[in-house]
């Protein structure tokens, strides 16, 4: 049985909220509450992350096969998917498996070229280090505006916005975490198995336009291209991880969705 620490509230269809590497369920907390309005809202800690125990071996393909197991045991059928940069590659890769109605990926990983994996993979390294070296001064150096900026910049679009607790909590999820490095270093391997099954599944990709983590510029462009058929999305003003800097938008970009999300007879997926 796969266990996973994870959320859940509201009605309606599953959703299941993926989160990103060195991140938690909460990351998802400001566009839980208008979601559970629609959907039956399952937010997970990854292993390793947050409050789930690590696994022996962790890759993002084995973090892949673990929330399958974690699906299966839950009784959790085709939910709808959506995933933050590693969650949002997760969640492209289960959807291409068939265990998915729809899938939502803010930011994916998969859509880099080997400067830009390898950009993303030190600058989060070097992002935990430095958590590390600061250690005790990490709470007074992210209670300032200055310091959120300098510090959380390659995380959000608007780091000087977010509070102070928001800050070290996304601080300290990344440094405690015992899934992010390996993770992290599972990256260079990584890849999205089967772009071609998405082709009929209603796939959203959003992607802010201050992403300077997975640039947007690029790997955008890059996704347009992979997945033509899918729905492409721009998220004016937001970073990397968009839920803080524009959470209605987000919020919209799900919802929007569900009109469209009809088989052939008029019943909803």
């Amino acid at each position: 049985m796969t266990i996973l620490n994870h959320h859940r509230e509201g009605r309606g269809e599953p959703l299941v909220l993926v989160h990103g590497v060195g991140s938690r369920w909460q990351v998802w907390e400001p566009v839980i509450g208008a979601l559970a309005e629609q959907f039956d809202v399952i937010a997970v800690d990854l292993p390793g992350f947050g409050d789930s125990a690590p696994l022996p071996h962790t890759t993002v393909d084995t973090l892949t096969d673990a929330l399958a197991g974690f699906l299966d045991d839950q009784g959790i059928d085709r939910p709808h998917l959506a995933g933050n940069s590693m969650g949002g590659g997760i969640s492209l890769n289960l959807g291409a498996r068939g265990l998915a109605r729809s899938v939502t990926a803010f930011s994916p990983i998969f859509f880099w070229d080997t400067a830009g994996r390898i950009w993303c993979q030190q600058s989060l390294g070097r992002s935990k280090t430095l958590g590390r070296v600061l250690g005790p001064a990490v709470p007074k150096v992210l209670g300032s505006p200055v310091g959120r900026t300098a510090f959380l910049g390659l995380v959000f679009g608007k780091p000087w916005a977010v509070s102070a607790q928001v800050a070290l909590d996304t601080a300290r999820g990344a440094v405690d975490s015992l899934g992010f490095s390996p993770a992290l270093a599972s990256f260079t391997d990584a890849k999205l198995h089967d772009p071609a099954a998405l082709a009929d599944l209603p796939v959203t990709i959003a992607w802010g336009n201050r992403d300077i983590l997975l640039t947007y510029a690029t790997q955008s462009r890059r996704a347009r291209k992979s997945l033509p058929a899918a729905r492409h999305i721009t998220l004016a003003g937001s970073g990397h991880t968009p839920f803080y800097d524009d959470p209605d938008g987000c919020v919209r970009v799900l919802l929007d969705w569900l009109p469209t999300l009809r088989d052939d007879a008029g019943h909803r997926f």
